[in-house]
């Protein structure tokens, strides 16, 4: 028997801890804090929707592959403030991969 399929849900909440990853890099930098942490609300918001809106649906093999590259990328991120360049980066390669592919 092999492992149920995976949802979008699934692949938001991935995405979802990668991307708190990356902010808590980001707030290293004390002058960026405030602008680090109002992407995390806002686009965390929008993931939390995405997954509330088609949460259930079946992830398609493309998905997975797509998710697990990007947040592959952002793991190999180590500077704070190319963690900050990403914060806008990533979330929207993630609704691309997720909202619109599916």
């Amino acid at each position: 028997m092999g492992a149920e399929p995976l949802t979008v849900r699934d692949l938001v909440d991935r995405a979802v801890a990668a991307y708190v990853n990356l902010a808590e890099l980001g707030e290293a930098i004390d002058d960026e804090w405030s602008y680090v942490n109002d992407l995390r609300t806002a686009w965390q918001e929008r993931l939390s929707t995405l997954a509330q809106t088609r949460g259930d649906l079946p992830a398609s093999p493309a998905q997975a592959e797509a998710i697990e590259a990007v947040t592959g990328e952002v793991a190999l991120i180590k500077d704070p403030h190319r963690a900050i360049d990403w914060l806008s980066t990533f979330p929207q390669i993630v609704l691309l991969a997720l909202d619109r592919a599916a």
